[in-house]
């Protein structure tokens, strides 16, 4: 259960919801998950209902979000001309590897996924849903990024991330995610052996600047029938140089919206 306090706090933790549930949802539901009062929740959602981020459901009277959401998400992410850029390294080390490609921004301290190439061409392929938010202590890309910070932040952020939002994801304990980030940072990649999914292989490293600073992670994940131990350090080669050149043409895009 969540506790919200401001009226633009109440307002953004509404599309928050909404945007995590593919269904409308009743006005009581919306009010038990944010710990509202009917009215208050009744209030909130009439408002953005009028503002044209939320529409109620004639039939059922239930609430979901509009697509305005959706089209401001990609009209901002066009503006970055991140695609531009970084689409054909994508599609090349997802052709190479032959295997799901994804590429995560960091965003506060948080990962954010914006875009994925599909390299498998037969067999069983590995198409996940794009969440928005990255599960950062399960997740190769997630545990790129925490090795890219000083233990103690990556312990803070990890904790954090793992009871944000309500949600009960679990975190290993301190002293094994410590040992994963130190062998993490060592090597330059991580890798994620069906913990953030039963059958699925995982391995990203961090992109970064010439600085130094981690603007995000690229990885590549399939089965683990195809993505065995034989493999991972052939395509933790591939990402690293991807990661690489990801993070050479990163200015360019400031070029490219000029």
């Amino acid at each position: 259960m969540r506790v919200v306090n401001s009226l633009v706090e109440r307002c953004f933790a509404v599309i928050e919801l909404l945007a995590s549930e593919a269904s409308a949802m009743r006005l009581g539901e919306i009010a038990e998950r944010l710990n509202l009062q009917k009215s208050a929740a009744h209030r909130m959602l009439t408002t953005l209902c009028e503002m044209g981020w939320v529409e109620q459901e004639s039939a059922t009277g239930f609430y979901k979000l509009t697509l305005r959401l959706a089209i401001l998400g990609q009209r901002f992410l066009r503006a970055t001309h991140i695609s531009d850029v970084c689409q054909p390294v994508l599609e090349d080390l997802a052709a190479e590897s032959t295997e799901l490609v994804r590429m995560a921004v960091v965003q506060g301290e948080t990962l954010t996924w914006i875009a994925q190439v599909q390299g498998a061409r037969n067999g069983l392929k590995y198409q996940p849903e794009m969440d928005a938010k990255v599960a950062l202590a399960i997740t190769a890309n997630g545990k790129a990024y925490l090795s890219t910070l000083n233990p103690t932040d990556a312990i803070r952020v990890a904790i954090n991330d793992s009871v944000s939002d309500g949600q009960k994801r679990s975190v290993v304990s301190v002293e094994p995610l410590m040992e994963e980030m130190k062998r993490s940072q060592q090597r330059g990649w991580a890798i994620s052996n069906e913990e953030a999914e039963p059958g699925v292989v995982a391995i990203a490293a961090p992109i970064k600047l010439a600085s130094g600073k981690t603007v995000g992670t690229v990885s590549v994940a399939g089965p683990s029938t195809r993505l065995t131990s034989e493999r991972h350090e052939e395509i933790a080669a591939s990402v690293m140089s991807a990661a690489g050149k990801l993070g050479e043409l990163w200015p360019l895009r400031q070029q490219a919206g000029g």
